[in-house]
């Protein structure tokens, strides 16, 4: 009898250590086959080529992008105690600005919804800029802008990858440009943990494309253009350069008019917010 058990027992552990062997290969091959049923449910079709779930998503992070980090810009310009992270939110304003001009442009021609305000999470993000003082607030506003920024660059890549839509290609580019030159400005104000940064993105699970469904025929409501207040005064360019006139045919945004012709050359040139 105990030999009997002691042979039940092995086999039992053979099974489970084959079964161990197998689930990594199956579950790697379903969601692979997944992942492809998902971007072929979650694509349409448009003039300027596939709009993709991951597409839509892009449209959507850019704009919630522009929707915080621009008043934490604006915050900064009024509060900060050093030149560092004033030519910082400098930067944030002018930049946002114009990649939100980019993206409602673009999803605009693409009949993508766009938000209004920005998420939960970027809201108390706000509120703890808000809220801090002196160094800790500088400390809070470098790293936090410095982590959002380096979290979306990375998607920023995938896109421009993936995408086989013309206006998100473009819209990449600008945002590809345009972040670099914030990283790099948050990033000269020495107070940015790259233990810390490297340790969240360690630990972080992978992103899943979240945006809103593929457009209907439907006319989705225009969204309100962002702007820092008029007492603002911001010296920079937006990094990105300017694309041209729009025509009703255009693949591009319309130039912006109080900066046609500006320098290209800023993006993550000197620190100096000039």
């Amino acid at each position: 009898m105990r030999h009997i058990n002691g042979t039940k027992l092995i086999v039992a552990a053979l099974v489970a250590t084959l079964v161990a062997l197998i689930f990594p290969v199956w579950s790697y091959a379903d969601r692979s086959g997944t992942g492809k049923a998902e971007l072929d449910a979650g694509t349409v079709n448009t003039r300027w080529g596939p709009l993709s779930a991951q597409d839509r998503d892009f449209l959507v992070k850019v704009r919630l992008a522009g929707l915080w980090e621009l008043p934490a810009g604006q915050q900064a310009m009024e509060r900060a105690p050093t030149k560092a992270i004033r030519d910082c939110g400098d930067h944030l304003i002018v930049g946002h600005t114009d990649l939100d001009e980019r993206v409602r442009f673009a999803a605009g021609k693409l009949g993508v919804e766009l938000p209004n305000e920005p998420n939960d999470q970027q809201q108390g993000w706000l509120r703890e800029l808000t809220e801090a003082q002196g160094v800790t607030y500088e400390r809070k506003f470098a790293m936090l802008l410095r982590s959002a920024h380096g979290k979306v660059f990375g998607q920023i890549g995938a896109v421009r990858n993936n995408t086989r839509n013309t206006l998100v290609r473009q819209l990449a580019d600008a945002a590809n440009v345009t972040v670099l030159d914030h990283i790099t400005m948050l990033e000269r104000t020495g107070m940015v943990d790259f233990d810390a940064i490297a340790n969240d993105a360690a630990t972080a699970p992978p992103a899943r494309p979240t945006g809103p469904p593929p457009p209907s025929s439907t006319i989705v409501p225009a969204p309100i253009p962002i702007a820092p207040g008029d007492e603002v005064e911001t010296t920079s360019k937006p990094s990105a350069s300017p694309t041209g006139e729009s025509t009703a045919d255009s693949t591009t945004k319309p130039q912006l008019g109080s900066r046609s012709g500006s320098g290209t050359d800023h993006g993550t040139g000197s620190g100096d917010g000039n």
